[in-house]
């Protein structure tokens, strides 16, 4: 992707923070909570103009009606502002309205055709854009629509992890998954990657542990819910902090050190390069038997898939992982993987073109 800094203003030492409430329900509110949050530093206000909501009779934002609260926001406190757009007539009207940043919201991002209409009429903007990931955890999915608004010109840009959907009861509302967004930055690691605790956590309380998380991780930057009076709020108000609070919340996380790293840290990672380098050997190894193993089943016609061994190896190395003091589903995911793959190459021995032993 071709992209260019966002340039967005922050603290000394700290990364951007985009901070308000979830929905801009009043004047009086908006107003209220983005003079409480530039009283306290903070640069850039958020909120909601027009809320996507799951099922109708909710409250859906009040449109473009909060436009010209933003504009006195901007004119009053000096800090930029920030909204949601899910349309074409959204950005047109931001335009209008002088809003200095947009996010792209979850439901829009899985949607290549919603994403590409507001791609079109973005076209060369300056305005920075943000891209929440999609409901699902589909990583091609959200660098297809951070694809299509660069190509359309849109070079500020910028990804938000808002956490993903996941059926069942969790501690989270949405899953915060960090390894879709690890990956993402390791695809581009010019990209910045923005965290959202507040649609992850869906709790006040649960904000300032995910905020130090995302900040350990080298999140670019932190989009947190902010309410003068969050439990009046007509959305989502679980999950929304005083202006007080939030100020509180970041006194009291750390940012890291991502500078020049320290010669005891670079041994370790030649410890963990060269242990890396073993754990690839092995693998080998145990692949070149499992072929070898196909070639026995095809001569005696067995089945490939063995379901008691497969629970075999899976609870012997959950008991080892046991013993040595290791999270044992995490053992068993990898080990899951592995007889994957051993399972395909034997497949691959099994085909009539396949020649019997190690070389298929």
């Amino acid at each position: 992707m071709n992209l260019e800094p966002l340039n967005l203003p922050h603290a000394e030492g700290f990364p951007p923070i985009l901070a308000g409430p979830c929905s801009a329900e009043t004047e009086e509110q908006v107003m209220a909570t983005a003079a409480a949050l530039a009283a306290l530093g903070f640069s850039i206000f958020r909120a909601g103009v027009w809320k996507p909501r799951t099922k109708p009779g909710g409250f859906e934002g009040v449109g473009e009606a909060a436009l010209p609260w933003l504009q006195r926001v901007k004119r009053e406190t000096g800090m930029l502002v920030a909204i949601e757009v899910a349309t074409p007539d959204h950005v047109k009207a931001a335009r209008q309205y002088g809003i200095d940043i947009f996010w792209i919201g979850a439901r829009t991002t899985a949607n290549p055709f919603a994403v590409q209409a507001l791609a079109d009429c973005m076209g060369e903007t300056d305005i920075p854009v943000l891209v929440k990931n999609p409901l699902n955890p589909d990583i091609e999915l959200w660098i297809g629509a951070l694809q299509r608004l660069n190509r359309a010109g849109v070079k500020r840009l910028a990804a938000i992890n808002r956490g993903f959907s996941i059926y069942g009861s969790h501690l989270y509302r949405n899953l915060p998954m960090w390894q879709v967004s690890v990956e993402l930055r390791r695809r581009y690691p010019q990209l910045p990657v923005f965290c959202d605790p507040s649609h992850i956590a869906g709790r006040a309380d649960l904000i300032e542990s995910l905020c130090q998380q995302a900040l350990d991780m080298a999140f670019d930057g932190l989009i947190i819910e902010s309410h003068c009076r969050p439990g009046e709020a007509w959305s989502d108000a679980e999950q929304q902090v005083t202006p007080e609070r939030l100020h509180r919340i970041l006194s009291r996380v750390e940012v890291r050190n991502g500078g020049v790293l320290p010669e005891g840290i670079v041994e370790l990672r030649r410890q963990i390069d060269e242990i890396d380098a073993r754990i690839v050997e092995i693998l080998a190894e145990r692949m070149t038997v499992s072929r070898k193993i196909g070639a026995w089943k095809k001569t005696h016609n067995m089945t490939v898939l063995q379901s008691r061994r497969y629970n075999e190896i899976l609870d012997r190395r959950e008991a080892q992982a046991l013993q040595k003091d290791m999270n044992a589903m995490f053992v068993k995911k990898v080990f899951a993987c592995i007889h994957e793959e051993s399972v395909r190459q034997q497949i691959e021995i099994m085909k009539p073109h396949a020649k019997d032993g190690i070389e298929a």
